[in-house]
This record gives C-alpha cells, sequence and structure tokens, in this order.
C-alpha cells in the first residue's frame, strides 16, 4: 500500500479535526508528573550521642591516575627545587674562593698523596726481586721465509700467498 498514491478516500476533514481535538484533549487532562531533582531533611539531628552513619555518594572530579601524576610532578618539583637551592649554595661558596683558601683546603690532599706515593714506592722496591740470568753459549736466530704468490683474476681478484 503506497500511502502517497492511495485511491482510498480517508476521513472527510471535519472527523479528521475533531478526532484531533479529541485526542490532544485526552493527553492535556492527564496530570503531569513532576521529579523531584533535590531532597532536603528537615528533621533535627540528635542534640546528644552517636548519629548514625550516612551514606555519601563518592564524586570525584578528577580520576584518580591523574591525582597520583599530579601529587607525583608535585615531589619530584619540590626535590629538584631541594636539588636546586643546594647546587646554589655550593656555587655560592665557590664564588667567594681564593687562592689562599684553595691551597689551604687541597694541602693536606696533596700531603696524603705524596706519603702514599713514597711509601708506595718504598713497597715495590723493597718486594721486588734481584734475579741476573746469565746465559752462556751462542745464541742464534735464523728466519728464513719464502713467498710465492699468484694472483688471478681481473676484477675480483684472488691472490694466494704461500710461506714456507
Amino acid at each position: 500500500m503506497d500511502p502517497l498514491h492511495n485511491t482510498q478516500h480517508g476521513m472527510p476533514e471535519s472527523e479528521a479535526a475533531s478526532e484531533a481535538r479529541r485526542l490532544i484533549d485526552a493527553w492535556a487532562s492527564k496530570p503531569v508528573r513532576h521529579h523531584p531533582t533535590s531532597f532536603r531533611d528537615d528533621t533535627e539531628p540528635p542534640a546528644f550521642g552517636t548519629t548514625p552513619p550516612v551514606r555519601q555518594e563518592d564524586h570525584r572530579i578528577v580520576p584518580a591516575w591523574a591525582a597520583g601524576i599530579a601529587v607525583a610532578s608535585i615531589g619530584v618539583g619540590a626535590g629538584v627545587t631541594g636539588i636546586g637551592c643546594g647546587a646554589w649554595l655550593v656555587l655560592q661558596g665557590l664564588a667567594s674562593v681564593t687562592l689562599n683558601s684553595v691551597l689551604m683546603v687541597t694541602l693536606p690532599f696533596a700531603g696524603l698523596a705524596m706519603a702514599a706515593t713514597t711509601i708506595g714506592g718504598a713497597i715495590s722496591k723493597a718486594r721486588a726481586a734481584v734475579t741476573t740470568n746469565v746465559y752462556e753459549g751462542p745464541v742464534t736466530h735464523h728466519t728464513e721465509i719464502h713467498n710465492n704468490s699468484t694472483t688471478r683474476g681481473a676484477f675480483f681478484a684472488r691472490t694466494r700467498n704461500e710461506i714456507h
């Protein structure tokens, strides 16, 4: 059945209007439901004693992983700030360094290094064994090399060396 090319005639115009009016009046006569959007408890809380717990829904705005990252970034920032302050203090101390103060600070270390070197050298000389090897007789060294080299090919040449 094609609604655009209907050969049957529908309701007359006046009957359709009265049916539409009847449907609208039936819809309008029903009461409108109102859904409350909030609730207020007007009962007085007890003046003393324990109050029963009231469930409070969790309405977090920020997800837990984002809060964790925020706390971690605050910790990292505080740590870096502490390192920066320490570096600033060290550099402030180094900025006021004079040659005499550097020499006075490094003098004990230089003395310890010199003493360690002296003691190490003495121990090394004391531990060194005195050996004298005396060889009697002729020593000859004879080396004879025969090299036969042959190359074959032009572009990808192969060289063969035979050493006797």
